[in-house]
């Protein structure tokens, strides 16, 4: 839907700026009469394309790191008494991004024509998760609006942390993977075809290892576009199957069955869910409801689908902890932990501790991982490099000896 800048005078003659989105031109003057303003100026938001040509405001979405920062900064205007409004336009005139900008213009506007902020912020979905409106909703019902945007800000803060050091964690292998690739690519179309090439016009029995390495360059020489084509319709192909439920559940309870691998997803997916439930609960959103926010965080479709039978028999009367380790798939600490809260009264903070303390176990199985697979990775290059040496030399070898 287009977006407008407007400028429109209240019932007190005071000015009113902001963005807003609708249909038409026509269709934001009807919105802004509706709310009991006068507009003076209603345009379209437009941005410059490679061309020069004007083309509709396409908004960037905000990362997490954004988000954070932007709900860390509301909380301590609105704890520190700001009103809202002004809040969202001070954020608004101190945005470093255009769009980030016109997005809170947009949102202050919503809540200047009477709207809450959850129902502003629901108008931005590709922004806003249901996991951030529910709270923000729970924060304007409770009063503790401040408060719960300071916890929402911890819990953003986190999962970017999270994400932060499994990346760090990642990183160096993938780049080994991709540098020894590049590597025996070169040496196989480039190098070995060069210092092969004298042997074979010497006429001299080459040894198996040379004929084998031989054959390997010229076929990658000859159809290493095709392979490269196959491989990427296969990821593709992959990639579109896993997107129906049956492949995709198959995949997923494949990749839980997988030695260490399964268990890192099993609990960065459980630190997720835990952690969502339990700012959920602590800022006062039914059980019901938090737990489907909840469930919807979860990446893992088999977990998920754990999660949302969990639901269906908390409906009908059961425990939380009692329907989550149905199928034995989430971990025995978290069921024990939720347990624990359900029979004292303090599931929130059990639900934190849960969430922390596998976020740590996922930090160290991550850690651990890439120690393994760091040197294993360093010795396949090593023993495929040496292989395309030997099977270099052994002809010059042979060579030498017929000299002599």
């Amino acid at each position: 839907m287009p977006a407008y800048r407007f400028v429109a005078m209240d019932a007190t003659a005071a000015e009113q700026r902001g963005v807003l989105e609708a249909d038409s031109a026509r269709g934001a003057r009807s919105m802004l009469r509706s709310r009991g303003l006068i507009p003076l100026q209603v345009e379209p938001i437009v941005a410059e394309t490679a061309t020069g040509g004007p083309r509709r405001f396409a908004r960037r979405r905000m990362n997490i790191q954004e988000l954070a920062l932007l709900t860390r900064q509301l909380a301590g205007l609105l704890v520190s008494g700001l009103p809202l409004e002004r809040a969202l336009l001070a954020l608004a005139e101190d945005a470093d991004r255009a769009d980030i900008a016109d997005l809170l213009q947009s949102v202050k506007s919503e809540v200047s024509g009477g709207h809450s902020l959850s129902a502003a912020l629901a108008r931005h979905p590709r922004e806003f998760s249901d996991v951030y409106r529910a709270l923000v909703a729970a924060g304007e019902g409770s009063g503790d609006l401040g408060l719960v945007l300071g916890s929402l800000a911890d819990y953003l803060e986190g999962s970017q942390q999270l994400r932060s050091k499994l990346l760090q964690a990642v990183a160096y292998p993938v780049i080994v993977v991709l540098v020894a690739i590049a590597v025996i690519v070169l040496l196989l179309t480039y190098v070995v075809p060069q210092v092969v090439g004298v042997f074979q016009g010497a006429h001299q029995k080459l040894p198996l290892l040379t004929v084998g390495l031989i054959a390997l360059s010229g076929f990658i020489r000859r159809w290493g576009w095709l392979l490269g084509v196959l491989l990427a319709g296969g990821a593709l192909l992959l990639r579109q199957a896993l997107r129906l439920p049956g492949p995709r559940a198959s995949f997923d309870a494949a990749l839980l069955r997988v030695p260490q691998l399964g268990r890192l997803i099993r609990g960065l997916n459980t630190a997720r869910f835990a952690s969502t439930l339990a700012i959920l609960t602590a800022a006062g959103v039914p059980i019901l409801r938090a737990l489907q926010a909840a469930i919807d965080t979860v990446g893992n479709s088999v977990l998920k689908s754990d999660a949302q039978e969990a639901l269906a028999l908390l409906r009908e009367g059961s425990s939380l902890a009692s329907a989550l380790s149905l199928h034995k798939r989430y971990p025995p600490v978290l069921i024990t932990f939720i347990r624990l809260g359900e029979q004292t009264g303090t599931l929130p903070e059990m639900l934190r501790r849960a969430a922390d303390q596998h976020a740590q176990e996922v930090q160290r199985r991550a850690f651990t991982l890439v120690t393994i697979l760091e040197p294993l990775l360093i010795l396949g290059m090593g023993v495929i490099v040496l292989l395309i040496v030997l099977a270099v030399m052994m002809p010059i070898i042979q060579m030498n000896n017929l000299v002599k």
